[in-house]
């Protein structure tokens, strides 16, 4: 999102010129959201892009309903994906269209900036019952 980015140079920009603190800003990996209902949010690459850079990818999938929707009964469905390079394990995208679809892939951006791998993920226990456990629960691949 353009004002993400603009909010990340004025961060350097005000480090550079008052704090003497030389730097750019990173754009790579910002994570957006589009503030629907429900909204929708990703960070990193989508699978096309991914394959460009990185050639040979695991995608892993999951579409749920929530726990608080099971019991009400509503029909309200979360979608999640991660994008994972196959050479070194990396998650290099995660997606997701779903209630607090923007503050979960806030969290998952920090840990896709740094390079985290798919087998960190499904090392980390999830916070039971939420939505976001499901990025540390994936484990079968899409064909």
């Amino acid at each position: 999102m353009l004002w993400q980015v603009a909010l990340a140079e004025g961060h350097a920009l005000a480090d550079t010129l008052y704090n003497n603190l030389p730097r750019t800003a990173d754009h790579t990996n910002v994570p957006s959201a589009v503030f629907t209902s429900p909204p929708v949010s990703c960070v990193g690459y989508t699978e096309t892009q991914a394959r460009q850079v990185y050639g040979e990818i695991d995608v892993y999938v999951s579409k749920f309903t929530p726990l608080r929707h099971t019991l009400s009964k509503r029909d309200e469905k979360t979608f999640m994906k991660l994008i994972v390079d196959r050479k070194t394990d990396r998650v290099v995208g995660a997606h997701m269209v779903g209630a607090d679809a923007p503050e979960i892939i806030q969290g998952v951006a920090i840990a896709v900036k740094c390079g985290a791998t798919k087998k960190q993920f499904d090392s980390t226990v999830g916070i039971h019952p939420s939505a976001a456990e499901e990025f540390v629960t994936m484990r079968t691949k899409r064909e």
